[in-house]
Formats: structure tokens, sequence, C-alpha cells
């Protein structure tokens, strides 16, 4: 790593000015150079550090996006509702976006999810439903139940996170153009999970036209998701099957966002739990970073993708958040011996495992 390039990554960008509320401090995270595992494979591997939006998350973009959007196409008006279905960073996104602007704000989620995020999205006012996790295709989906309850309101919006192009679009005019300046375009690869398919097609877009082609767009993938298979098979679209400890990422299905750019994915890595576990640890041990487990399956999928790609390469991720929300699963020694995946920590960091 060029000294020019990491003097880049290492500045935290802020502006000269103080920024408009909430709206004007989502983005421009900085891009850290994670040292260890670059020393480790020869390569020099980035992490996005989307824990530093406002509300803690790279969805704090994607909330922002839809919003946005809404407003300029006269959907939502002053005192309006938003309305979502989310497995918990949208949500609290939205909830944050909702009390700068004055709107009320509504979540369906999956009974599955992490207490720590239900209660963070009833402190920010939220009206917060947990439902059953069922398929898409099953009409009691907390998707389908978030449309049908905005369909009933006046002066509502459903903001469809999956399918709502403007998710990507967010992405596309924000987190692309900061990566591809951070890394002055000298970027081999780029990587991480999808849920909804907004980050990896928007972020994607961009850097397959800024790098005319040249960086490679990779997708990554927990158990239990169908994407992993769809992009090796050329198009096969199997039944899900299996399950992971990730939250809010994985898919059933082609979602509108992923559609806009699955045809121009360079390949497709998935990354079993086991890995993702260890690395949570590996992060905190020797970078001194919390996240969660969908950064820590990120930060193995861009480590191997440095290394298909060979020494000296340059590869991207999104951290997408920090592990103040799952840490009551992710750093309990019960919690994952239920799991069967206490073992998974190397000896040396069951150290950190402190909860019982």
């Amino acid at each position: 790593m060029s000294a020019a390039l990491r003097a880049t990554v290492l500045s935290r960008g802020f502006t000269s000015r103080a920024v408009d509320g909430f709206v004007g401090a989502v983005g421009n995270t900085p891009l850290i150079h994670l040292k260890k595992l670059s020393e480790k494979t020869g390569c020099t591997i980035l992490g996005k550090a989307e824990f530093q939006n406002p509300g803690g998350s790279v969805k704090d973009r994607a909330a922002l996006g839809v919003v946005q959007d809404a407003e300029k196409r006269g959907l939502l008006k002053p005192g309006g509702t938003v309305v979502e279905g989310t497995a918990g960073n949208t949500g609290i996104g939205l909830a944050h976006v909702c009390r700068s602007k004055g709107y009320k704000c509504v979540i369906f989620m999956p009974n599955t999810q992490s207490q720590e995020k239900i209660d963070l999205l009833r402190m920010l006012g939220a009206e917060v439903y947990p439902v059953p996790a069922v398929a898409y295709e099953n009409p009691k989906n907390y998707n389908h139940q978030a449309r049908e309850f905005a369909e009933q309101l006046p002066n509502a919006i459903w903001t469809d996170q999956f399918d709502n192009t403007a998710n990507a679009q967010a992405h596309y005019v924000s987190t692309g153009p900061e990566i591809w300046e951070q890394t002055q375009g000298k970027l081999d690869g780029f990587t991480c999970a999808t849920g909804t398919g907004g980050t990896l097609a928007g972020v994607g877009r961009y850097l397959k036209e800024k790098s005319g082609g040249r960086t490679q767009i990779w997708l990554a993938d927990p158990p239990g998701s169908v994407l992993y298979s769809y992009i090796t098979s050329g198009g096969k679209l199997n039944e899900r099957a299996g399950s992971s400890i990730t939250e809010g990422i994985g898919q059933g299905r082609i979602t509108n966002n992923l559609g806009t750019f699955v045809n121009d994915i360079s390949g497709a890595l998935h990354i079993p739990d086991e890995k993702s576990i260890e690395m949570i640890y590996d992060l905190l041990d020797t970078e001194g970073l919390y996240l969660g487990a969908s950064s820590a399956l990120n930060v193995v999928a861009a480590v191997e993708l440095a290394q298909k790609l060979g020494r000296g390469s340059t590869v991207a991720t999104v951290l997408c958040d920090g592990a103040y929300r799952y840490q009551s699963r992710l750093f309990s020694k019960a919690w994952l011996k239920t799991k069967g995946l206490y073992d998974a920590i190397p000896e040396h960091l069951k150290k950190y495992a402190v909860l019982d």
C-alpha cells in the first residue's frame, strides 16, 4: 500500500463546517486499513466504517435515500407515517430519520431478531410489531404485513427496502463514490453480503463504471441463502435451506435492488458461520474493532477475495455495524454453545466471550 493511498484511507474526511442535523451526518465514513489482515495476506484489506453513521449502521444511507425519494415524488408529506418491514438496522435508520423529520415510524420485523434492536427501535419512538419469521411467499411475512398496514393509513408510505431501487441509488450516489475517492481509484475488488441488495448493487455499479470494469465485484453469502448458488450456477434459483446466526443478510430471491446489478457480479463466496465468529473475535483482538457478524463475514470474504486476486491486490468491504446490538448473543458462551459455534473461537480469543 503506497504512502499516499494510506494517507488517503486514514483521513477522516470531515467537512470544514457543521452539518445539517442527523441527515447531514449520514455518510462520509472512514475507510479503515485493516493492518494485521493486510500484512497476513500481502494485500491491502480495507473496511468502510459504516458503524460510524449517526444511526450506527450502513442502513442509515438506505433509510435516508428511500425517505428522500418519497418526499421528492410527493408520496410523503409533513406529519406522515413511514412503515417498513426490516430485520432491524433499516428500521433503526428510519426511526432516526423520522425523528429528525417529524414523521411517525412503524416497524414490522421477524421475532428472531436481537432484543437490543427491538428495544432501541422503541426508544426511538417507533411502533414495533415483532411477527413470526416466515418465508417471503407467505402472506404473513413481515414485509407483506408492513405493506398492508401502510395501505390502510392516510399520508403513509411503505418504504419497501427490498424492492425499492431508491435503496441501491443511495449507495450509487454516496457509498460508491466515497470508496472510489478514498482509494484514489486503485481498487481491485469489492465484496459484501446482501439482504436487500442495495449496498452491493449501488456500490458495485458505481465502481464497475468508474473502473471501466476493472474492479471485480463479488457477493458474500451466509448459510441459508440461495444467492451463492444462484451466482455460481449461472442463474439457477434453488429452494432456501438451512440458517445462519447473521442477521439481515442472505436471501431466498433476487430482489429488485439486487436485480439492477446481478448480471454484472463477478463471482460469489460462501462464508460459514464458523469463519464469521472467528473473525469477530480476531478483529477485536488484532484491530480493536467491535463488530457484528455481518461485518465479520464481509471481512472474511474480503480476505478470500484478496487471496484469489493475488498478492498486492487491494480489496474493500463494508463494516456494517458494531457488535453492541448483538452482544448478548455473540459474546455469550451459552448462546454460542447452543449454536455449536463456541469452539469456532480460537482458544487464545475465548477470553473475550465474557457473557454466560
